[in-house]
């Protein structure tokens, strides 16, 4: 759920934002929050000698206000502990550290801090794992949210009051946004750029720091790496799925994996669904579409080819279901995935940036 941007008075005061700073998280989902929100209205125009209207002041927290440290020794030394912050605008919840008991035990002093400013009128946003947090304080009952792809089924499981949707990088519900994955603080905080200043602003921050905008229509999925089937112990299914595994490029009917399982049709889809947790027919495209990608991270080969290997020869039809199994098209999946020589090019060789081309761009 994404919601309509707030318009953006030409006077407003710069936006008071609280960044939470913690032992043992990946720096980068708090810093490029810090340096993207500072950059806002600032950066650009300073870049081609404007005066700068900075949109936000950003604070750095921790609980205690003492320094905290990422696994890699990288320390950072926040301004302030969270109870000196009184009235926040935007409070930012990065990750902790996968040890999810130990952090929420660790850091619990945050949760009653959190629901407090929602309830003076805060957003509040959990990005990657930050997510747990919100979740911990009761923020996300019954709303809708996301996490990091390869966390998202023990967070259903903790948390079952939360409508989870990993497919998506950001969603946005009542005040309470998530993002998935360490490289979508960059997406959460350029979106904050745009619902709180505007396109422009949000383009020009995006310009000045070379950064994409955000990744509103693209999912997870395409990151995810994801087992085909569940965990089981049906020997006659695993040796369909064997025989599905090595031979899903053929036309392959029901009736026949049914036969080769010497089962009816009706009993054999019962039992492969249960085992596997797809369908029969599914569980081939899944196959396909797990062949296919790791052709295109691999090979300069059409997609036409890429279709054809795969086992579908009309091309629409795999370019639709490839993009809705990854949320991306084949040619987006290679740019994004595939070696540089596939994508068209050769380390250090970039054309010219100037600010005259980043403003034409």
């Amino acid at each position: 759920m994404i919601q309509s941007p707030i318009p953006r008075k030409p006077n407003r005061r710069a936006l008071e934002v609280a960044i939470v700073m913690f032992d043992d998280g990946l720096s980068s989902t708090a810093v490029m929050p810090t340096e993207i929100l500072h950059s806002a209205g600032s950066l650009w125009n300073t870049l081609n000698d404007e005066t700068p209207h900075p949109a936000f002041r950003v604070r750095t927290v921790s609980i205690d206000g003492k320094s905290v440290q990422s696994p890699y020794g990288f320390e950072i030394t926040p301004e302030t502990t969270i109870d000196a912050i009184e009235t926040a605008d935007i409070v930012i919840v990065p990750t902790s550290g996968l040890d999810l008991d130990l952090k929420l035990v660790e850091n619990s002093a945050l949760l009653p801090w959190l629901r407090r400013h929602h309830a003076q009128g805060a957003y509040v946003v959990g990005v990657c794992m930050g997510s747990a947090y919100l979740a911990a304080a009761g923020l996300l009952d019954d709303k809708m949210a996301t996490t990091h792809w390869a966390r998202a089924d023990d967070m259903i499981v903790r948390f079952p009051r939360v409508r989870w949707h990993p497919e998506y990088f950001i969603t946005e519900d009542q005040r309470i946004l998530c993002s998935g994955g360490v490289g979508s603080a960059i997406d959460i905080s350029l979106y904050l750029v745009e619902k709180f200043c505007g396109h422009q602003i949000a383009l020009h921050t995006a310009k000045a720091l070379l950064l994409p905008m955000p990744r509103l229509h693209q999912h997870q999925s395409g990151y995810a790496v994801l087992p085909v089937s569940q965990a089981h112990d049906n020997s006659r299914i695993r040796a369909i799925e064997i025989y599905l595994q090595e031979n899903f490029r053929e036309e392959i009917t029901v009736q026949s994996m049914a036969e080769r399982a010497c089962m009816s049709e009706r009993t054999f889809v019962r039992h492969f669904k249960a085992a596997t947790g797809r369908l029969p027919a599914a569980y081939v495209q899944a196959l396909r579409i797990e062949a296919a990608k790791a052709m295109l991270e691999q090979e300069g080969l059409s997609v036409q080819t890429v279709s054809t290997s795969v086992g579908y020869n009309d091309v629409a039809f795999f370019r639709s279901l490839f993009r809705r199994a990854t949320g991306m098209t084949p040619q987006q999946y290679r740019a994004s995935f595939a070696p540089i020589s596939v994508r068209g090019h050769t380390p250090y060789e970039f054309p010219e940036i100037t600010l005259q081309s980043l403003a034409g761009a």
